[in-house]
């Protein structure tokens, strides 16, 4: 959960690039942006931002970037309805417990598909800053021209909190894989004979008589054997 949470937080927040004030750290007006609009901040405090009213002027990596993050809220949001009602404490109808196993297993691995796509989606957007700002750095110097301030634009708050959601869909995905183990029902093909007395008169008296009863697929378990059992009774 919170993993998923932390890929939603991260996909609506709006600081994913910020403005590098590293050769201007004095500045009225402070730009940064998200997947959805940019946004100006004046040292004032006010603060307006515009959302990005095209999708076809967008560079095909940013719109690559959110296509993976949508769809790791789509399998994360999935993945944790699936997980809920796989638990034990839940019973819809006749469920066995090997169905809450495999839909133990559908929800991890659909949770680490969601926490994969989240960390992609991050790492494609810094691998894209990482670029620009070295492209606008190699711009600003070079030889022979008057350098110029351009604005570069650094990692952003919204790229860490989707790397730490993306590790911890990742994380909980991978446990819910294990834990499906313990949910598949132990399966024995042990057969257990019991033999159980019954009465009958012959010429010296009333005797006992050893009757073989055969139980398939039976366990016995302590609380469920007789008081004074004897070495005839289970076999």
């Amino acid at each position: 959960m919170l993993g998923v949470g932390g890929v939603i937080a991260s996909t609506v927040m709006d600081q994913w690039s910020t403005q590098d004030l590293y050769n201007n750290p004095v500045t009225a007006v402070f730009n940064y942006q998200g997947l959805w609009r940019t946004c100006v901040r004046e040292s004032s405090g006010f603060t307006e931002c515009r959302s990005y009213f095209t999708i076809l002027g967008l560079p095909a990596m940013f719109q690559a970037v959110r296509a993976l993050m949508i769809v790791g809220i789509v399998l994360g949001a999935f993945s944790l309805l699936v997980a809920i009602f796989s638990l034990k404490c839940l019973r819809i109808g006749n469920m066995e417990d090997s169905a809450k196993a495999n839909m133990t297993l559908t929800a991890g691995i659909m949770c680490i598909v969601a926490g994969l796509c989240a960390i992609c989606g991050v790492s494609v957007f810094a691998n894209m800053l990482v670029t620009n700002f070295w492209m606008s750095t190699a711009n600003m110097y070079q030889p022979g021209m008057m350098q110029t301030l351009q604005t570069r634009y650094t990692f952003g708050a919204a790229l860490f909190v989707g790397w730490v959601a993306g590790g911890l869909a990742l994380v909980g995905g991978i446990m819910m894989c294990i834990a499906c183990r313990g949910l598949v029902p132990e399966e024995t093909h042990y057969k257990a004979v019991s033999y159980k007395s019954a009465g009958y008169k012959s010429g010296t008296g009333y005797e006992a008589k050893k009757v073989p009863v055969v139980e398939t697929n039976t366990i016995k378990s302590d609380d469920g054997r007789r008081s004074y059992p004897s070495k005839y009774d289970y076999v």
